[in-house]
């Protein structure tokens, strides 16, 4: 299968009063195409280094992260920016809005950021449209970002990530500040995304959440320790199961 991502001894060392700190050591590991992949570890095990380093969002120390082909440690700034805003897609656990612009305002400023989105305003706007509508929050469309509730903010927030139609989406902990209920909405649309194609690279410490994924990746203090192949996750049924053996796996990895 082709890759989208593929990491190789990658390391992230903080420099801290002069101490030195290996957050990220030697992690090696590959998303292939149309994969949805969660990382999950214990707090302070680098989850989300890993994840904001592997995205071009935070340099990294040494190593090699292959993006597309494309080694991105080696760009510049401005080209890395750019691969960010076009080929990439972000959704956070705090939902970073403009709170100056509407919900579908702040959905539509990635297009109109981006040089390689050359589709018409029209087009852009009917594209959003058609997100929201597909995420059912069309009626929030001409709101301001604080009257809507966080599982429609957070579903806006995945518009937005999709709005220039991204090659891989990076999600850290994209439910960690919902109920259950806006929790299980979410999930529902990014295992959509993902079966319509969309390659999917999520952090969280939520088994229910990870159970939904196609593979686990299990990190311990800045090296992933294991990984468990959970497959095509369906709709339709076996959830249930697939959190149980998901938690098996984590309590043998220490969890």
């Amino acid at each position: 299968m082709e890759a989208v991502l593929e990491v190789k001894d990658l390391c992230k060392t903080y420099i801290v009063n002069k101490h030195q700190n290996n957050v990220l050591r030697n992690v090696n590991f590959r998303v292939e195409k149309g994969e949805m992949v969660a990382v999950m570890g214990p707090s302070g095990s680098g989850k989300s280094t890993l994840l904001y380093a592997v995205s071009g969002m935070d340099a990294i120390t040494s190593g090699k992260v292959d993006f597309l082909g494309k080694d991105i440690a080696k760009m510049k700034p401005g080209e890395l920016a750019g691969l960010r805003l076009d080929q990439m897609g972000f959704i956070f656990q705090q939902m970073y809005m403009l709170k100056n612009l509407t919900v579908l305002d702040n959905i539509l400023l990635p297009a109109f950021q981006s040089k390689q989105n050359n589709k018409s305003r029209k087009e852009k706007l009917a594209y959003a449209r058609s997100m929201m509508k597909k995420l059912g929050i069309t009626e929030i469309a001409d709101n301001d970002i604080n009257e809507v509730s966080g599982g429609q903010l957070q579903r806006a927030c995945i518009c937005r990530s999709m709005v220039n139609s991204p090659q891989m989406i990076f999600a850290d902990e994209p439910t960690g500040a919902l109920n259950r209920a806006a929790s299980d909405e979410v999930m529902e649309e990014l295992t959509k995304l993902n079966g319509e194609g969309t390659t999917i690279m999520l952090v969280t410490h939520d088994v229910k959440v990870a159970a939904k994924c196609s593979r686990v990746l299990y990190i311990v203090d800045g090296n992933i320790k294991g990984e468990y192949t959970l497959g095509e996750y369906k709709a339709s049924g076996g959830v249930r199961e697939r959190e149980r053996a998901l938690n098996g796996w984590l309590m043998e990895m220490g969890w």
